[in-house]
């Protein structure tokens, strides 16, 4: 335990200064685990237990950090259940050289493992001051009409800015974000997908969806247009649940992605890099499952990495 805990204090000091020396914009995953996160509440399955035992395989729930180093302004994608640490983690990989608190925030939807971290904004806990909250029309009448999100926005512990559909979001001169909805469980809102632009990179940021067939854009199109795809990789097959049906709770399982890009070029592929793992996805700790998908020419998203 000892052990694990030095290596991992090396990796975080090796990470956080290449962060701290960089000068291009850049994404940081903070999270690669479904709402739930991981260890997952009630799970007494292997899965889990191993994590329960040993902290340091612990994973939060899906977030990216875009950065810009240069103006020292960075930006916080999802509000998640684990926003605590995950500000800690973003403090400690870049040496505290930027604010503590993002300069905005951007929520894909409301379902609770990508938004209900805005709770940690409110008196109770940081009583923040107008922090820029980016949602998309739907969700953002969500947040202004429902407690206590409510709350938040009377207090202006937050500012929530409707994002449209397309439209594209400038945070400077070379850099934006654009959203666009995916098919999704829209029980309080629309969900969101968003391209991230910088001066030498794009990103796809698509933690959610029901199937790829379901979307009126085609994937592979929108994956040959970025750098780097973060893909909704939830499940990886359909036997992971035992206590509901698959149906209730569609995204594409991880074979089915990799057999949609299976004839594009390796380049194409290596831009895939999937996360938003359920507790149940074996990509979280199966080392053949692993390579299988790396021997493919996929990616896997890894917790504290950039890109």
């Amino acid at each position: 335990m000892k052990f694990i805990s030095f290596v991992t204090g090396i990796l975080l000091s090796v990470l956080s200064t290449l962060y701290a020396q960089s000068s291009s914009s850049y994404i940081v995953v903070l999270g690669i685990a479904q709402d739930g996160g991981y260890p997952h509440l009630g799970c007494e399955k292997e899965c889990c237990t191993r994590v329960w035992k040993d902290e340091s395989k612990k994973r939060f729930v899906v977030s990216l950090a875009l950065v810009d180093p240069v103006e020292k302004k960075w930006w916080l994608f999802e509000a998640t259940p684990d926003i605590r640490e995950q500000l800690k983690l973003f403090r400690n990989l870049t040496k505290e050289e930027f604010n503590y608190l993002p300069d905005g925030i951007f929520i894909t939807h409301a379902h609770i493992g990508h938004y209900s971290g805005l709770m940690q904004l409110g008196r109770e806990v940081m009583n923040t001051k107008e922090i820029p909250v980016y949602v998309m029309p739907q969700m953002k009448q969500f947040l202004e009409t429902n407690g206590p999100w409510s709350q938040l926005v009377k207090l202006n512990n937050i500012l929530p800015g409707e994002l449209k559909d397309g439209a594209k979001m400038y945070l400077s001169d070379v850099m934006w974000v654009q959203a666009f909805t995916v098919p999704h469980r829209d029980e309080y809102s629309e969900t969101a997908g968003f391209k991230i632009h910088t001066k030498n990179k794009s990103y796809l940021f698509i933690p959610d969806i029901d199937k790829w067939s379901k979307w009126d854009k085609d994937i592979i199109s929108k994956v040959k247009e970025v750098d780097y795809a973060f893909l909704d990789a939830t499940f990886y097959e359909i036997n992971e649940l035992t206590n509901r049906k698959m149906e209730e709770v569609p995204h594409p399982f991880v074979p089915e992605t990799m057999k949609l890009f299976e004839t594009q070029t390796t380049e194409v592929k290596s831009k895939i890099v999937f996360f938003h793992f359920n507790h149940t996805n074996p990509l979280l700790w199966s080392k053949d499952k692993q390579r299988e998908v790396l021997k493919k020419g996929f990616g896997i998203a890894e917790q504290g990495r950039g890109y």
